[in-house]
C-alpha cells in the first residue's frame, strides 16, 4: 500500500499544497501548487466562497498533475491565541504480556486530553514531552517496556474554536475531509528538527505575506506563540509609495530585483518602471534594497522583542522562514539584529526548495511521526487512486537519505514522537 499525505496551507497571500509519498523511509514529493489567495485576510477566512474558490484552485493543479482526487487533507490552521497547556495522566498496563503497546500509549494520551480543560478552545494535538514507567521518569519511549504504570506529561495545543471550524467547516462544504489539523508553528519546526533542536531552546520566525509568526521551542516542543501583523506585504507598499508604483509591479521588483540587505547591492545595476502616472523611472538596485532592508530588519526587530517576552532563558537557535526569508542577502540583516545564532531555514525537498513551503512540509513530517506513535499506518488515497499514480512514478523527486528529511524521519520514527 502506498502511503500519500496531502497537506494545505491557507495563508494570506497564496495557498499551497504538497502532496508526498512515503516510501522505504524517504519523504518523496509528487507534486506541489499554489494559487492566488481571496477571502483570507492575516490568516484568517472573511469570505468563504472566495477562499473556497483559491483552495479548489490550488486542489485542481495538483489533481492535474497527478491525475487522482484529493478528498482529504493535513490542514493548517490559523494560531491566533493559541494556548500551550501542559497536561498530566496516568494509567495501568494491562495487557498480558505486561509491557507498553502502542495502545497503552494511546490510551494515555486520550486520558490528558480528557484531563484537561478547554472551555472555549478546541483541541489542536498533543505533544508527549516525556513519559513515565513506574516511577522512572523522562522516558522518550516506552513502547514494549515491562511496567505496571504508565504516565505521560504533554503540551497540549490548543486554539479558539473559531480557528478550526472556519477551516475545517469550509473544507467539509467543499467535499474535503481535514484527517487532521496543525499548526504553522508546529510544521516549521518539524521542517527543520534535527537532534540539536531536541535539546535546546530556540525560535523560528516564519515571514508570511501580512503576518510573521513567532514560535517559541523547548527541546523540540512548541510552547508559546506569537503573531505580529506585519509581513511581506508591507514591504511591497513601501516600494509602491517610494516609486508611485502599483503593488503588483512592486512585489515584482521585490522578487526580481531587489536584495535582502544593501551590502552587495549595486548602484549601477538598474531597471526601468512605468509609475501610476504613466511616467518612465530608472530604480537602482542600491537604493531598493535599502527600502527592503530597512523594513525586514524592523520586521526582525519586532520579533525580537517578542522572543524576549516569550522567555528570559537563552536562546540556543533562531530560524527564519517564510517566503520573505527566500531573498538573496536577508541573513545579512538577520546578522544585524540577531547575532550569530540566527539562520535561514532551508527546505530541502527536492522539487519544492523554497521556504514558502515549510509549514506545509513539516505538518506532513508531523503527521506521519504521530500515526508511527499510534501504531497506524494510514494513507489518504485508495489503493485504487495510488494505483493510478503509477504513471508519474518516473517523475518522483526524493530526498538523498543522507539529507535534512531522510535522517528527520528516521529519526522521528524511531523515537516515536508526535
Amino acid at each position: 500500500m502506498k502511503h500519500i499525505y496531502t497537506s494545505l496551507d491557507i495563508g494570506s497571500d497564496t495557498v499551497k499544497v504538497v502532496v508526498c509519498e512515503l516510501y522505504q523511509n524517504k519523504l518523496n514529493l509528487l507534486a506541489s501548487s499554489t494559487f492566488k489567495s481571496k477571502g483570507i485576510k492575516k490568516g484568517l477566512i472573511t469570505n468563504p466562497e472566495e477562499a473556497a474558490i483559491s483552495i479548489r484552485g490550488a486542489l485542481d493543479r495538483v489533481e492535474s498533475i497527478l491525475g487522482i482526487k484529493i478528498d482529504k487533507v493535513i490542514a493548517s490552521i490559523p494560531s491566533y491565541f493559541a494556548e500551550y497547556t501542559i497536561v498530566k495522566a496516568n494509567i495501568d498496563i494491562e495487557n498480558e504480556e505486561g509491557v507498553v503497546t502502542n495502545n497503552d500509549i494511546s490510551k494515555v494520551m486520550d486520558l490528558a486530553i480528557q484531563n484537561s480543560n478547554l472551555e472555549d478552545q478546541e483541541l489542536v494535538t498533543l505533544l508527549p514531552i516525556d513519559f513515565n514507567l513506574d516511577g522512572e521518569y523522562g522516558i522518550k519511549d516506552p513502547l514494549n517496556v515491562a511496567g505496571e504504570k504508565l504516565g505521560i506529561r504533554a503540551v497540549l495545543v490548543s486554539t479558539p474554536k473559531k480557528n478550526v471550524y472556519s477551516v475545517v467547516g469550509l473544507l467539509e462544504s467543499m467535499g474535503i475531509t481535514a484527517i487532521d489539523i496543525s499548526t504553522n508553528g508546529i510544521g516549521d519546526l518539524y521542517a527543520f528538527k534535527n537532534k540539536n533542536i531536541e535539546k535546546s531552546i530556540g525560535a523560528i520566525i516564519n515571514i508570511g505575506s501580512e503576518t510573521t509568526t513567532v514560535s517559541l521551542y523547548n527541546r523540540g516542543i512548541i510552547v508559546k506563540s506569537k503573531i505580529i501583523t506585519m509581513g511581506g506585504k508591507n514591504i511591497d507598499n513601501d516600494i509602491s509609495y517610494m516609486y508611485k508604483t502599483d503593488r503588483r509591479t512592486a512585489n515584482r521588483l521585490k522578487l526580481k530585483f531587489a536584495l535582502g540587505h544593501k551590502r552587495n547591492a549595486s548602484t549601477s545595476d538598474m531597471c526601468e518602471i512605468k509609475t501610476a502616472y504613466d511616467d518612465e523611472l530608472r530604480i537602482n538596485q542600491y537604493e531598493i534594497s535599502e527600502i527592503v532592508s530597512s523594513r525586514i530588519e524592523e520586521i526582525l526587530n519586532l520579533a525580537k522583542n517578542e522572543i524576549n517576552i516569550l522567555t528570559t532563558k537563552r536562546i540556543d537557535y533562531i530560524i527564519i522562514t517564510g517566503g520573505t526569508s527566500n531573498m538573496a542577502d536577508i541573513e545579512y540583516v538577520a546578522n544585524d539584529v540577531f547575532g550569530r545564532d540566527v539562520s535561514i531555514g532551508n527546505v530541502k525537498l527536492v522539487g519544492i526548495r523554497d521556504n514558502k513551503y515549510s509549514s506545509c512540509v513539516g505538518n506532513i513530517v508531523y503527521y506521519i511521526a504521530k500515526q508511527k506513535l499510534k501504531g497506524v499506518t494510514l494513507s489518504m488515497v485508495d489503493n485504487e487512486s495510488a494505483s493510478a499514480l503509477a504513471s508519474v512514478r518516473k517523475g518522483y523527486n526524493e530526498i538523498n537519505n543522507e539529507k535534512m528529511l531522510g535522517k528527520l524521519m528516521e529519526y522521528f520514527l524511531a523515537n516515536r514522537r508526535i
